[in-house]
């Protein structure tokens, strides 16, 4: 317990740089979901990141000599992130919403969880193939999502010709 007051104890910069690179690259994911007004935003996706990033540095002292230790603490981090990614998700009808937003969330953590265990280039990869998804997907499946709208409204007005 005297070592948490001992200031060289506080090595504080190096945490604050990878807390620093989970939250940046969690910004454009919360930022899309932000601008398409979902569940979870600009603030929710920095803050998991930068929670999972902590959690896995926080335990790195102990973990250190115990591999399996922070496997199971990932276990635990993959385990809850899937919980509130399942909160995301809502069922209306037949239609099921949030699910993007729920992988977001969950690929989200495991952008924080690379950047506490070091693998910044898997940080990058993760966070990249992500925002050029949520970016780049979504104007597909929107302009398929009206082609598809289109095409039942024609078969109703070809029902009521008949």
């Amino acid at each position: 317990m005297d070592d948490l007051f001992n200031p060289a104890q506080w090595n504080v910069a190096p945490h604050g740089v990878a807390l620093l690179v989970a939250y940046v690259l969690a910004l454009p994911i919360g930022w899309n979901r932000e601008l398409e007004e979902r569940s979870a935003g600009l603030r929710t996706f920095p803050l998991v990141a930068v929670a999972t990033c902590g959690f896995v540095q926080a335990v790195e002292p102990v973990t250190a000599q115990s591999p399996e230790a922070l496997a199971r603490v990932i276990e635990g981090l993959i385990t809850g992130m899937g919980f509130i990614g399942g909160g995301a998700i809502l069922r209306r009808g037949n239609s099921v919403k949030g699910t993007a937003t729920a992988a977001s969330l969950w690929i989200t953590g495991a952008v924080g969880v690379a950047v506490g265990t070091g693998s910044l280039d898997v940080a990058v990869a993760l966070a990249l193939i992500t925002a050029a998804t949520l970016w780049f997907i979504t104007p597909l499946k929107e302009r398929e999502d009206l082609s598809q709208e289109d095409c039942s409204s024609d078969a109703t007005e070809k029902g009521r010709e008949a």
